[in-house]
């Protein structure tokens, strides 16, 4: 099926599903804090994308692991991370291979991500997120070490599983992995599949499914291949009953089934987070169900604790988007768009921070893998965030990333929903590097 083809199905799909609710409802207006596609960013900014490299097996992210090497390592959802040296090479043999271990049969199970430990320079050690083939699909987060006699390749013996989050259905598994500023592990966990969320996980504190998790790496127990953060939000340390003189807000803090991994909740599918290199602040693209997308944010000075409000809103629209006078519940996200006009699968990209490119600096990008649009995002002056379209391509976004130096890289893949069984027998992907439009030339 060609970009053009799926682009017009889902266009006469989605417009069909919004004439039919317009005819009997009104449109659910966004708040003023929330941006859609349309606004206008305060500088002027043109980026162009330029392809790195190609011939990639569904590939779903991008990684640098920061150690002076130049390296970026691409993520194949069947179970392959490959090298691209600082020459733009892809290096024959893979950094690892665990497909005998991955299950990645559907589109939304696989590899998810890597991420590199802050001191990986030092230590070797590095994280993967993947779908575990003899645990029925089960999340596993696991530990490895690169090879100390060679660091194009990984130990597989130094294999230690981190954690476990088991999967009811095999879709909306999330799957991101990414280090806080804090030097603690933040991951993105989806509601556990189906749709609608069937099984009530977003607003349910007693499951690690539809959250952000915050853990610990460094340290563990013999319960667990991780620690607990000891200010994560849903910690309820053991305590008396005390029936009076407690204060409503110390009630409202005290959680005694949360899981205390939790660091935020009422998440549908946040398969791409990114933290803002000189601020701080976490970005959360979450993926819709049938109407909206939606990007989150967690300011730098926040303690954790927020709720989304899945699966009670869908952006900042109701779910199911027909429910009347329904409320609105939790923090409403700082920008959205529509499965009418602008795609239908929200892939954030990052904030540039790096030195080549001026004219992005401090913006978020964001994109879609069914449209190919590229967004910028920020604040303007009155503190309202703009939403602003900045590339209308062909390709199809599937993950992101940065180098040492802040450059953002895009990978790309049709990944055909629905199509091959076999990841290899989809169209090969590509890595992509996002660019000021006068420094390369825009993807066609």
């Amino acid at each position: 099926m060609t970009t053009q083809t799926f682009r017009h199905l889902t266009s006469t799909l989605s417009l069909t599903l919004a004439l039919s609710f317009l005819s009997t409802h009104w449109i659910h207006a966004q708040p003023a804090t929330t941006a859609r596609p349309g606004g206008k960013l305060s500088r002027s900014i043109q980026v162009s994308l330029e392809k790195v490299a190609d011939g990639f097996a569904d590939p779903v992210n991008v990684v640098s692991p920061r150690d002076g090497s130049g390296r970026l390592f691409v993520v194949e959802r069947p179970g392959v991370v490959k090298i691209v040296d600082k020459d733009g090479q892809v290096l024959k043999r893979p950094f690892l291979d665990i497909k005998e271990t991955v299950v990645s049969s559907f589109l939304e199970q696989g590899l998810y991500d890597l991420e590199f430990h802050p001191d990986f320079k030092n230590n070797r050690k590095f994280y993967v997120h993947y779908s575990d083939m003899w645990f029925n699909g089960d999340s596993f987060i696991v530990e490895y070490q690169a090879s100390a006699d060679n660091p194009n390749r990984a130990d597989l013996d130094s294999v230690r599983v981190v954690m476990q989050i088991e999967q009811p259905y095999s879709n909306h598994n999330g799957g991101e992995l990414v280090f806080g500023p804090d030097g603690y592990l933040y991951i993105g966990s989806g509601d556990g599949g189906w749709e609608g969320d069937v099984i009530g996980a977003g607003q349910d504190l007693s499951t690690l499914l539809a959250k952000v998790l915050r853990i610990d790496v460094n340290t563990s127990s013999a319960d667990r291949g991780y620690g607990i953060p000891g200010d994560n939000p849903m910690i309820t340390p053991l305590q008396q009953m005390v029936l009076f003189g407690v204060s409503e807000e110390r009630f409202a803090q005290i959680h005694p089934n949360a899981r205390p991994e939790i660091w935020a909740y009422g998440v549908r599918n946040p398969v791409k987070m990114t933290f803002d290199r000189k601020t701080g602040d976490l970005y959360i693209a979450d993926v819709g169900q049938n109407h909206w997308e939606e990007i989150n944010f967690q300011p730098s000075n926040s303690q954790g604790g927020e709720n989304y409000g899945w699966k009670f809103m869908c952006g900042t629209h109701p779910f199911p988007l027909s429910a009347k006078n329904a409320p609105t519940v939790g923090v409403m996200p700082i920008g959205e768009y529509s499965h009418v006009t602008d795609g239908i699968c929200v892939i954030g990209i990052g904030v540039y921070r790096g030195t080549k490119y001026p004219s992005m600096d401090g913006v978020y990008f964001v994109a879609d893998w069914g449209s190919g649009k590229f967004w910028g995002m920020e604040r303007d002056q009155a503190g309202q965030w703009q939403m602003q379209e900045l590339l209308d391509t062909e390709v199809r976004p599937t993950g992101a990333g940065e180098d040492e130096d802040g450059t953002l890289y895009v990978t790309t893949a049709t990944s055909n929903y629905g199509g091959p069984v076999n990841p290899y027998d989809s169209e090969p992907g590509a890595l992509w590097r996002l660019t000021e439009k006068s420094k390369s030339v825009a993807a066609q």
